[in-house]
């Protein structure tokens, strides 16, 4: 056998082997090409990293959405919903889709249903959205979203791309339009074998959907307060935990963003968190909770937050000081120093009685 042969043989070995093995930490979004007795399916995005492979995907024309099939690790016992917000902006009249995805990850053939709520902010900043659930929020969007179909069944494994229609009145006023589209299933108890029986628990995750109809609206807000969750002023180490309170008084939601800094008693800068945007809903508080950590505390700091109030790039600054004495530390310093002021002290008393002597 000569050298060529010998190499190309080598080349074609190295080649099979790497087409054989798998990929590790990829999760697969394969065709579905049976699906026919899948009646409906939501939206959802794995919670996971998943490397989804495009899909042509002809189905009949009495399906309305789009199936895909995810390999990994997807018996897990949990659905999956996505994206967690769609922010859409239009005019009055107008239509607009939207998807959203439902991956089944908890059984085979389990039946989930879709509904609208809803949502209001908190005029206290305890949370972030609430739901109304049978009663009409203040910008409700209950009217202006649709599905074809409002329940469906999914395999295990299986994602469905559902799509949702948002029709807008010609006559819908300016301003924000804020609700939730909520997945739901019927999970049984943990043990099926157990000898008293247990309710099924109901499984409820949303999307929700901040819609914004065009024209004179008003945008306006500010960043009322930093304070210490805690509730204190003095503490014995960290973490430190921090709550920002931002209050809209406008027509439409906001995303405020910004920058938290902590200083020592010397000025320097010892502590830096970026404050990623988050959304406050109109007319409503929300506190955006922050925690900060270090190996070792001492002495008075003081934490200032920069907040960009999420429109006509205004900065708000507010403050706060708070003290961190360990005081197993401080004790024992002054423990020793005690001692070290006590052996002085002693030292120089028995001098001065054997000078007298």
């Amino acid at each position: 056998m000569d050298m060529t042969t010998f190499v190309k043989r080598i080349s074609v070995a190295c080649s099979i082997l790497l087409l054989a093995t798998p990929l590790t930490g990829e999760v697969f979004a394969q065709q579905k090409n049976d699906i026919t007795n899948v009646k409906a399916t939501s939206s959802s995005t794995a919670s996971t990293t998943e490397l989804v492979v495009p899909i042509d995907l002809t189905q009949d024309d009495e399906l309305w959405y789009r199936s895909e099939r995810i390999s990994g690790n997807i018996d897990v016992g949990d659905f999956v919903v996505g994206p967690g917000r769609t922010e859409i902006e239009v005019s009055p009249g107008e239509t607009v889709t939207r998807e959203i995805t439902v991956t089944n990850r908890i059984s085979a053939d389990r039946s989930f249903l879709l509904e609208i709520e809803d949502i209001t902010g908190s005029d206290d900043g305890s949370s972030a959205v609430s739901l109304t659930g049978d009663k009409v929020g203040p910008y409700s969007i209950r009217d202006f979203i649709s599905f074809p179909e409002d329940n469906f069944t999914l395999d295990l494994g299986e994602r469905a791309r559902i799509p949702i229609t948002i029709t807008v009145p010609p006559n819908t006023s300016p301003g924000g339009y804020y609700g939730s589209v909520l997945v739901s299933t019927v999970r049984k108890a943990d043990s099926e074998v157990s000898a008293a029986p247990r309710s099924p628990i109901i499984a409820r995750v949303g999307s929700l959907f901040f819609l914004r109809v065009r024209g004179d609206v008003v945008i306006e807000g500010k960043t009322s307060d930093i304070s210490l969750t805690r509730n204190k002023w003095w503490y014995e180490k960290g973490p430190i935990d921090f709550g920002i309170l931002y209050e809209n008084t406008g027509s439409v939601h906001v995303n405020p963003y910004g920058e938290l800094s902590i200083k020592n008693m010397f000025g320097e800068e010892v502590g830096f968190i970026e404050l990623e945007p988050w959304f406050v809903l109109p007319k409503s508080l929300r506190l955006r909770e922050i925690t900060w950590d270090r190996e070792f505390l001492l002495g008075r700091y003081t934490a200032t937050a920069k907040v960009n109030r999420g429109y006509d790039d205004i900065v708000d600054k507010v403050s706060v000081s708070f003290w961190v004495m360990p005081w197993k530390i401080v004790g024992g310093m002054f423990f020793v120093l005690f001692v070290i002021i006590f052996g002085i002290r002693a030292f120089f008393r028995t001098f001065e009685f054997k000078r007298k002597g």
